[in-house]
């Protein structure tokens, strides 16, 4: 009985951390990872180096995309923070 008494803090701590840390990022992940598959070609979107771009060809680890209207470059999927919203 002793020892239960002992163990039970640490459980509660435990779980107390999966409910506040580490399940909240499991899902945020998740939907990040949603968000790159769903996007396709023409998309905007902001990368991690705070770059607004548009999406013109969708590959199996990159995109290529649109930096002006003469500039197309390689962009890893990982390198995308979130889908650019026009504010208008």
């Amino acid at each position: 009985m002793e020892i239960v008494t002992q163990i039970l803090p640490f459980v509660f701590l435990i779980a107390i951390m999966y409910f506040v840390i580490i399940r909240p990022q499991n899902q945020q992940a998740k939907k990040h990872k949603e968000m790159i598959e769903a996007l396709t070609r023409g998309d905007k979107i902001i990368t991690t180096g705070g770059l607004i771009v548009e999406i013109k060809k969708v590959e199996d680890t990159y995109f290529v995309i649109k930096m002006n209207n003469e500039t197309e470059v390689r962009l890893v999927k990982d390198a995308v923070a979130r889908k650019y919203e026009d504010e208008a």
